[in-house]
């Protein structure tokens, strides 16, 4: 398939300018108060005065400022509020000579405020402090399905391809309803399963903090969180919705997706569950990996980092969430309790079973050997997993908080591939099988007291204990480590396998003072610890012919040397600190300097040695915002941090990456150093309906852990060890955002740029690999309430990889569309089409391909039932491509998809 680019921004261009440029009137003026004083954030709204509707909004600028437009033949009724002062109230009638038209307005001072309070709430958008708050009714048309549908069409909120919530560029965390969690830790969960209709506001939460004491002490700007409001008739009622379908796509294909919510002011219950074949993948593994159910290293603040590394295997990953089978069974449970005044509690579990069929051929360019593995494979992958979280908050006055949350997580992975991998002149037949059972609770107590208006105390304890047990097995043709393995070659074939258990025990411990010296200054005396404990057991061995075993405890001598194959190794970290930082805020400037006294304790215990190392170190930091105006700021955060290991690279006994990679530990290893930059801007501007989001990150990292590699062919042997200071890691990204609405349209253009230089040691010669990533997007999009709506944008993707020495680059343009439109009264019908153009510089790989997806509703009003034809993978697209790198070769992968799906769906609103 050949795509007219030309074309494309043709039709694009006419819809557009057609869209923006149809008749209206802008009215601009200015809001001031009786002295003559401008009022900022005073709100003006344009309702159609026969039908009462709002057609447009405005919110004043610094100089009072507003501007509306306004479609002609028409008479409206303005408001204009401001809270303390009396709301003023006049017509406008726009006749179709196309004036522009000037009103000033002047607001008188109120007595009573309750009036101003109420017309709030009337707005589109009111800025309130450090929050946003959104009416969805002023944005919405009225066919979104799910909250998700919903937070596309507000300004300066994103949806991201995995379906979370993002402002400023950074993803979301938390989201609540109504003032409670809703699952904690992740807001996909959210976006994909909140009905739209039940949505009334959408506050977006900055600098937020859950505890009261902490909120103007703490810094806290880069915390955002997401609040949801009800619709009345959905609070103290349950709803929800129920749905079910059937279809084909080269096999019977099912969907069963019931959903159930209940909120009142004593408590909430969410139920949601989702069981289907087609491809929608309700929660993946890497959102389990990532879901943290609200937990935080808090002590990574005082600038350590020390991370429990996954002990686990290296499992195929889905590409954007798609694979050529999948098959998926989620349930999940989240409630809240207010037990009574002073107590409140709350909780979720999840439980899911994906299982996903991979087919990919992978072409793999070594560095330093320049040799080529081209590999095929067929992996099924099962990801069983479960997640418990209870909370309770205690609250007895407003001096003191108590909180507690214990999370528990388990799974059970499997993964099961046949591969053939080829080079050179050697073909190898590759059987894997892996399986991992990973255990972990995490606990966390947190307690905060107001001593006095000057003395306020925080104390938090968190306390990690995690089991793993991966297994590894391999069944080769050809043995890649023969001077490693002294394995008994008169067997039919290679049978390599490879047991470890990695047990972890980690508590931090943090006290904070606060010291209030007046409303504008106060000092942060921080005292605290981090402990951390870990075994770890690994033994590879051969299954022979006969079901027999032959272990494998040390390698042949190597130039002279013997190294072992098992180990038993004990780990202890310890990091003790003190810490002290000044906040103060002078004119529109806000400062916190900072510094850190840290001990660093480490001590290994392997091979009948004992290893232990102890240092002091300093680390300072500095918090910078600049307070622009009410929605616009400049914030700047530098810091210097020390980076730890954890035990997986200390433990000196070889073990199995990969059946082609060995990798052993180094028990001398030492932390790296990181200075960090940060520089973010952000304006919301609702005088022009702009919304602009800067971000700037650096870091250079010095004495890094990096690998010291050994590359035969293509198999290689790794250890990690602190690559001299002169050749430090840097990275460097760029993160822009400008969104517009201009009428009814919406305008959109981002850039992210990534760049990072990584030094490594490769069969003996330090190389160095850079990785240039550059993603640009521009679209726009209609906001109608009778007209048909769209998206069209285009996306381009570029990829430049020089890798010791090997340069490679990829291309991915992407334009895309989308259209929604009701017809018949009762029937809408949605598509969704992006095409995919893949190539490398040299076209030497080259991959062209498009998604289309159809949808035809018909609900009928009022009615509780809809009836629903869906279609993905319209134009049946075999394989997409993904590229990448690494310190010792560069990817290029092919993956199959699902196939064509056409599903017959009902849904019932309960």
């Amino acid at each position: 398939m050949k795509f007219n680019i030309g074309l494309f921004f043709s039709i694009l261009f006419l819809l557009v300018t057609h869209s923006a440029f149809s008749q209206s009137v802008k009215l601009t003026g200015t809001v001031k108060d009786s002295l003559g004083n401008p009022l900022e954030m005073a709100s003006i709204i344009a309702k159609v005065k026969t039908t009462d509707a709002i057609e447009s909004y405005a919110i004043t600028n610094d100089a009072g400022r507003f501007q509306l437009f306004l479609p002609v033949n028409e008479t409206y009724t303005l408001q204009a509020s401001y809270l303390g002062f009396e709301t003023q109230t006049f017509e406008v009638t726009v006749s179709d000579d196309r004036s522009d038209i000037l009103r000033d307005i002047v607001l008188q001072s109120a007595a009573d405020e309750l009036e101003g309070v109420e017309l709030v709430y009337e707005m589109p958008v009111t800025i309130k402090g450090d929050t946003i708050v959104y009416n969805t009714d002023s944005f919405v048309t009225g066919n979104e399905k799910k909250l998700g549908d919903v937070i596309k069409a507000l300004p300066g909120l994103e949806l991201n391809e995995e379906g979370e919530i993002e402002v400023d560029g950074k993803v979301v965390q938390k989201v609540m309803v109504e003032g409670k969690d809703f699952f904690d830790g992740d807001s996909k969960l959210a976006t994909k399963n909140i009905p739209a209709d039940a949505v009334s506001k959408v506050e977006v939460l900055r600098n937020y903090n859950e505890v009261g004491q902490l909120r103007g002490v703490a810094n806290t700007q880069d915390q955002t969180a997401i609040n949801i409001r009800l619709k009345e008739g959905k609070t103290n009622f349950w709803f929800g919705e129920i749905t079910a379908g059937a279809g084909y796509g080269e096999k019977f294909r099912y969907l069963a997706n019931p959903k159930l919510f209940y909120y009142s002011p004593e408590y909430s219950i969410n139920i949601i569950t989702n069981f289907n074949n087609t491809g929608d993948v309700p929660f993946t593994f890497r959102d389990y990996f990532n879901f943290t159910g609200g937990f935080r290293n808090f002590n990574q603040g005082g600038g350590t980092r020390f991370n429990i590394n996954d002990s686990g295997l290296s499992f195929a990953v889905m590409q954007n969430n798609r694979a050529n089978d999948i098959e998926a069974e989620f349930i999940a449970g989240n409630f809240s309790y207010k037990a009574s005044e002073k107590l409140d509690v709350s909780g979720f579990a999840i439980l899911s079973d994906n299982r996903t069929n991979f087919i990919t051929n992978t072409v793999r360019s070594f560095v330093t050997t320049g040799d080529v593995e081209n590999s095929n494979s067929t992996s099924d992958q099962r990801n069983r997993l479960g997640m418990l979280k209870l909370s309770s908050v205690y609250k007895p006055s407003l001096r003191f908080q108590m909180d507690y949350d214990v999370l528990a997580k388990i799974s059970k992975q499997t993964e099961f591939s046949n591969q053939i991998s080829s080079f050179g002149n050697i073909d190898n037949n590759i059987v894997e099988d892996k399986v991992n059972n990973p255990f972990s609770i995490n606990q966390n107590v947190n307690a905060y007291f107001t001593l006095n208006e000057k003395n306020i105390f925080a104390g938090q304890a968190q306390h990690l204990w995690q089991d793993e047990d991966p297994f590894y097995n391999a069944v080769l043709d050809f043995l890649p480590f023969s001077g490693i393995l002294d394995a008994d070659e008169n067997q039919s074939n290679f049978d390599i396998n490879q047991e470890k258990r990695v047990k972890t025990n980690k508590l931090d411990v943090k006290v904070d003072h606060f010291y209030i010296i007046n409303n504008k200054s106060n000092l942060n005396f921080t005292l605290g610890t981090t402990q951390s404990r870990q075994r770890f057991n690994s033994s590879i061995f051969q299954v022979l012919d006969d079901g027999s075993t032959l272990n494998f405890d040390e390698s042949p001598e190597v130039d002279g040397e013997v190294f072992p194959l098992g180990n038993d190794v004990m780990y202890h970290f310890s990091d003790a600190f003190l810490g002290v930082k000044y906040k103060f805020i002078t004119g529109k400037f806000t400062f916190t300097p900072g510094v850190t006294l840290h001990n660093y304790d480490l001590k290994t215990e392997q091979l009948g040695a004992t290893t232990s190392q102890n240092e002091w170190r300093v680390l300072p930091e500095f918090f910078a915002i600049a307070q622009l105006k009410r929605s616009e700021s400049i914030r700047f955060n530098y810091s210097m941090t020390a980076e730890y290991t954890d035990v997986n690279n200390y433990a000196e006994g070889f073990v199995f990456n990969d059946y082609n990679r060995l990798f052993r530990g180094n028990r001398n290893l030492e932390n790296s150093l990181a200075n960090s930059f940060n520089l973010t801007y952000f304006s919301f501007n609702m005088f022009n309906y702009t919304n602009v989001t800067g971000n700037l990150n650096y870091t250079r990292r010095v004495e890094g852990i990096k690998n010291n590699t050994q590359i035969v062919a293509i198999n290689q042997v790794s250890s990690p060890i602190n690559i001299d200071s002169n050749f430090a890691d840097e990275t460097f990204s760029a993160f822009g955002s400008f969104s517009k609405r201009i009428k009814k349209m919406q305008y959109s253009i981002n850039g992210n740029f990534n760049w990072s230089s990584f030094n490594n040691i490769v069969n003996q010669t330090v190389t160095t690999s850079e990785s240039f990533t550059q993603n640009y997007r521009v679209s726009a999009r209609s906001n109608f309430k009778e007209f048909p709506n769209f998206e069209a944008g285009y996306n381009v993707i570029i990829n430049e990889y020089d890798n010791g020495g090997i340069q490679s680059t990829f291309y991915t343009h992407r334009p895309f569309a989308n259209i929604e439109f009701n017809f018949l009264k009762d029937f809408t019908f949605k598509a969704d089409w992006s095409y995919y153009d893949y190539s490398n510089k040299e076209n030497t790989i080259k991959n062209d391909y498009s998604f289309l997806s159809a949808d035809l509703n018909y609900q009928k009003k009022d009615s509780n039932w809809e009836y629903r034809i869906q279609a993905t993978n319209l134009l049946d697209v075999q394989t997409i491509n993904q590229d990448s790198f690494n310190e010792t070769f560069n990817t290029t992968s092919f993956y199959s998809v699902m196939p064509r799906i056409v599903m017959l769906t009902v849904k019932y609103d309960l």
